[in-house]
């Protein structure tokens, strides 16, 4: 299932059209590891490889937005926080086949309702995501620079 290329944005809690798909959003949605893993594999991310791990930390998160058209799981989001005064935003990710369709700019549109008022939002981006996020409002911290100890190998 490939979604066209109208796009529809509308605020609301839940639903969101995007072309002809209703795409489904929600904070309290049960993920399963099987569907978690087959999102992250079809972007190559190295941590589909540590299933246990990656399952446990989205649902240990902050919060969690997911993204489904009809029961697939299509993207999600997540955010750490210490609730008052910073977030760290780790993973936002949406199916290849469903990207540039305004899924992921929804998702961190929620974070944003939740998260905003906070004194520092924080995240890493690489490639083309930087476009992305500069476009919600993310700058360059300056003359700051990420460092990592990181296990990937996408990077």
């Amino acid at each position: 299932k490939s979604p066209n290329n109208e796009s529809k944005l509308t605020t609301g809690n839940q639903d969101f059209t995007v072309g002809l798909m209703n795409i489904s959003y929600s904070s309290n949605d049960e993920i399963e590891t099987t569907e978690v893993v087959d999102l992250y594999t079809a972007n190559n991310w190295s941590s589909a490889k540590k299933p246990d791990a990656l399952i446990a930390a989205l649902r240990n998160s902050h919060s969690l937005i997911t993204a489904r058209f009809e029961s697939q799981l299509v993207g999600l989001g997540n955010a750490l926080s210490d609730g008052h005064l910073v977030v760290y935003y780790p993973h936002l990710i949406v199916h290849p086949d469903y990207q540039r369709q305004g899924i992921g700019r929804a998702i961190m549109q929620r974070m944003s309702k939740k998260y905003g008022q906070l004194h520092q939002q924080i995240l890493v981006a690489d490639g083309a995501a930087m476009a992305f996020y500069k476009s919600m409002g993310f700058q360059p911290a300056g003359h700051t620079q990420s460092m990592w100890i990181y296990q990937g190998d996408e990077h």
